[in-house]
């Protein structure tokens, strides 16, 4: 399964629930946090709920419902959104995740009530960043994601377009997921109009070794899940290298030859993670 593009859509506004899975987000997050104002948090569960539950909803997706941080309404979120008959719910997200005990009581939250569901754990805090690896391996967690906005009004840093103010932060997420083996998604980028921002900072994230990005606008996602489909040349290389290594083991190699380039272990470690993405996206497509 890819985590690509990471959707968001406004809990309290059902018709956009409805439509966010044909929009091609590899995961759609029903948000009952940042995009719902506090007088509207009860009409947004009941949205969530009803649109989970409704015989018709078929999303073809992975589907996320982003719930306030515990204590501060994730219960309420959790008891009205997973009520009703079989709700479609495939993981709950937990903003401001700042240690593994927030995570663990979310996961709590969830078995009382005979649900179980991995937590998409937001690391959007000086205290989160510093607890990270921690909350990557808490039993629940399944993904982290890098929230670069909300750091930097907690550290008070100046967001840039280049971004250094955060890259310690954001290069300590993907390294604290990447030692638990969970998914590892990176911040939003908030201006919707610029395409060639958001692919030149997506292809950034890739990079850094992040497996998705997260998205506030479905003009976004078509960017996100290509910078995060590898190339056709790429899964070509990655071909020949497993192919090399097979014919390598078979001689008793340790080191062999691609394209006149001396291959060793890291770069057996590169090209089965770029087939494994491959796969991913095209069972996703």
């Amino acid at each position: 399964m890819a985590r690509r593009s990471v959707l968001f859509s406004p809990g309290d506004r059902p018709e956009l629930l409805r439509k966010a899975p044909g929009t091609g987000a590899d995961v759609v997050v029903f948000d009952l946090e940042d995009a719902v104002a506090p007088a509207q948090k009860t009409e947004a569960r009941t949205a969530v709920q009803s649109v989970l539950s409704g015989p018709e909803f078929d999303p073809g997706c992975e589907v996320c419902v982003r719930v306030n941080p515990v204590g501060a309404g994730a219960g309420a979120d959790v008891e009205t959104v997973i009520a009703g008959e079989n709700p479609r719910l495939d993981a709950v997200m937990l903003p401001k995740a700042r240690s593994a005990e927030n995570v663990d009581t979310l996961g709590r939250l969830l078995d009382e009530r005979g649900y179980d569901v991995p937590v998409l754990a937001l690391v959007e805090s000086a205290r989160g960043v510093l607890h990270a690896e921690e909350i990557a391996d808490a039993g629940p967690t399944d993904a982290l994601l890098f929230g670069a906005e909300d750091l930097s009004a907690d550290v008070g840093a100046t967001r840039t377009d280049e971004g250094l103010e955060v890259l310690h932060a954001r290069e300590e997420v993907v390294l604290a997921a990447a030692a638990a083996g969970v998914d590892a998604i990176d911040t939003v980028y908030t201006d919707i109009e610029d395409t060639e921002g958001l692919a030149e900072e997506t292809a950034f994230a890739a990079q850094l070794g992040y497996d998705g990005k997260m998205a506030i606008h479905p003009g976004q996602v078509p960017v996100v899940n290509d910078a995060f489909t590898p190339a056709a040349e790429d899964v070509e290389w990655a071909e020949r290298v497993l192919t090399a290594r097979e014919e390598a083991d078979e001689e008793g190699r340790g080191v062999f030859r691609v394209d006149g380039e001396m291959v060793d272990a890291p770069l057996v470690a590169q090209a089965e993670r770029i087939l494994a993405r491959a796969r991913a996206a095209d069972s996703n497509d």
